[in-house]
C-alpha cells in the first residue's frame, strides 16, 4: 500500500499532469524547457537519458533506463525579456504615432509544467505517457506604437498528451514508440481600421481597432527512438518528433478590410492549415569515473515547413496569409555532472541554439534570435524512492535587426519598419521524481541516478 506521503505525491503527480499549460517564450516558438534535470546541463545527452525520466520527450526508448513504476514532474518559470527600439528607415508616418521610443518589455514570463510516467511492464517492456506543451508564445507590443500595423498580441498555446511504448531488445539495444495527441491555439492581433481622422488614416491612430484571427485544433502525431550501450558506461540515443499539421478553423475580425486580398471589412470563419515542425535529436552520455559523467547533444528542428499559409474564409474566399519564411535551426550542448555523495549529483551545462528566424524577415511579433545558453542545476536523492531536482538557466541572445520593408511577406506598400531588438532570458526550474514500487536488482538495466 502506499504510504500517506506516496498519496500525496501522487496528488501532486496527478494535478501536475492535468494543469493548464502556461504560454511562453522560447526559441522560435518549440519550448525546450520540458525538464528541471535538463535544464540543468543544458539539455546535453536528452535523447541518450540525460534528462532522467523526462528524457522520454525526446526519446522514448529512453524509458528502458528507469526500472519499476516512476513519475517524475517539473515546473519551469520563465522569465523573458525582448524589446524593440524603431531606427533609421521607418516610416515618419508610422513614427507619428509612436516616436522613437522602444516598445519596453513585450515578452510575457510564465511558468511551464511537464509530467511523464512509465511502469515496467516486464523484464524488457515499458509503457509510459508525457504532457507537456511543445509549443508556446505570448508578446505583448503596446497599442499605440510605430509598428502596431505589424503586431500587437501574439498567442499562441499547446498542449501534448504523448503515450510511448519502450522495448528493451537485449542487453545494448532499446527501442520506442508513441503517439503525439496535441491540441493547438493561435490568436493574433495588429491594428486594423478604416477611415481617416483630421487626414490621419485610423489605422495609425491610438484608439485604432484591432483586427484578430484566431483559430485552433487538434492533430495528431508520432514518436521515435532508439538507444545503443556500445561500451561501458556509454549510452547514444537518437529520437523523433513528427511534424503535426492542425487544420486552424476559428474567426478573423477586419475593421477595416484587407486591401491586399479585396476582403471587405466584416467578421468571418476561417481555416488555415498549419505545419509544425518535426525534429530530431541525438544524445550521447558517458560514465568518466565512477562520480563523474560527461553529456553531449544535437539537435536539428525542420522550421523550414513553417512557411506562408493561406488563411481561406468559410465562402472559400482569400482573407490573408500567416507569413513566417521560418529555416531549418541547430542546438548543440556539453554537459557534465557530478555525483558529490551518495545523496547529490551536481550539473551544469553550454549551449549554442542557432534561431529559425532570420533578419530579413523578423518581425515585430516574435524577435528571436540566436542565443548561449549557460546553465546549472542539482538533484539531491532523499531516499530510494524520492529526489528532488533545482536548475538555473541564462539564455544570452544576440541584438537582432527587424527590417519590415519591400521583400519582407509582411510589408505594407509605403510604410516600412525598421528597428532593433534586444532580449535575454532567466530559466528556474524544480521538479522531483518517484518511484512508487520497491526497488528491485535488475543486471540487464542501467538505471540513472535521477
Amino acid at each position: 500500500m502506499f504510504s500517506s506521503r506516496g498519496l500525496l505525491l501522487a496528488t501532486v503527480a496527478a494535478a501536475a499532469l492535468s494543469a493548464g499549460v502556461v504560454e511562453a517564450q522560447a526559441g522560435g516558438f518549440a519550448l525546450r524547457e520540458q525538464s528541471a534535470v535538463g535544464v540543468g546541463n543544458a539539455f546535453a545527452g536528452a535523447a541518450a537519458g540525460g534528462s532522467g525520466l523526462s528524457s522520454m520527450f525526446w526519446n522514448p526508448a529512453t524509458m528502458t533506463d528507469f526500472a519499476g513504476i516512476q513519475s517524475s514532474s517539473s515546473f519551469s518559470l520563465i522569465l523573458p525579456y525582448s524589446n524593440i527600439t524603431p531606427g533609421a528607415g521607418t516610416s515618419p508616418t508610422l513614427l507619428f504615432l509612436g516616436g522613437s521610443a522602444s516598445t519596453g518589455d513585450i515578452a510575457q514570463d510564465a511558468v511551464l509544467p511537464a509530467s511523464y510516467f512509465s511502469y515496467q511492464l516486464g523484464e524488457r517492456v515499458w509503457a509510459g505517457i508525457a504532457v507537456n506543451s511543445p509549443f508556446g508564445l505570448v508578446t505583448q507590443n503596446p497599442n499605440a506604437w510605430a509598428a502596431q500595423l505589424y503586431g500587437r498580441t501574439s498567442k499562441v498555446f499547446s498542449v501534448n498528451v504523448n503515450p510511448n511504448v519502450a522495448v528493451q531488445v537485449n542487453d545494448w539495444l532499446s527501442v520506442g514508440a508513441g503517439l503525439q495527441i496535441m491540441y493547438f491555439k493561435v490568436r493574433l492581433t495588429s491594428a486594423n481600421d478604416s477611415g481617416a481622422t483630421g487626414g490621419i488614416p485610423n489605422v495609425l491612430l491610438p484608439s485604432a481597432r484591432s483586427g484578430e484571427l484566431k483559430g485552433d485544433d487538434t492533430a495528431v502525431g508520432y514518436t521515435l527512438g532508439a538507444t545503443v550501450k556500445p561500451w561501458s558506461g556509454a549510452e547514444i540515443g537518437i529520437g523523433y518528433r513528427s511534424r503535426v499539421e492542425p487544420k486552424l478553423s476559428g474567426s478573423f475580425v477586419a475593421p477595416g478590410g484587407v486591401p491586399s486580398t479585396g476582403l471587405a471589412a466584416g467578421s468571418y470563419s476561417i481555416t488555415s492549415g498549419v505545419t509544425l515542425p518535426d525534429q530530431v535529436t541525438i544524445g550521447i552520455r558517458q560514465q568518466v569515473t565512477s562520480d563523474f559523467t560527461v553529456l553531449a547533444g544535437w539537435e536539428w528542428t525542420h522550421w523550414g515547413l513553417f512557411s506562408r499559409f493561406p488563411v481561406v474564409t468559410s465562402s472559400g474566399a482569400a482573407a490573408t496569409t500567416l507569413n513566417f519564411d521560418y529555416r531549418d535551426s541547430w542546438y548543440a550542448s556539453l554537459g557534465g555532472e557530478y555525483a558529490w555523495n551518495q545523496n547529490l549529483t551536481v550539473r551544469a551545462g553550454l549551449a549554442f541554439e542557432k534561431s529559425p528566424i532570420k533578419n530579413d524577415t523578423r518581425s515585430v511579433r516574435l524577435p528571436d534570435s540566436d542565443r548561449i545558453w549557460t546553465t546549472v542545476g542539482a538533484t539531491y536523492k532523499l531516499d530510494q524512492k524520492l529526489s528532488f531536482d533545482v536548475a538555473y538557466a541564462h539564455l544570452f541572445a544576440k541584438s537582432g535587426s527587424i527590417n519590415v520593408v519591400p521583400g519582407n511577406p509582411n510589408y505594407v506598400a509605403g510604410l516600412p519598419f525598421v528597428g532593433t531588438t534586444k532580449g535575454h532570458v532567466d530559466i528556474i526550474s524544480v521538479g522531483f521524481t518517484y518511484r512508487w514500487d520497491d526497488p528491485k536488482p535488475n543486471r540487464n538495466l542501467v538505471v540513472a541516478k535521477y
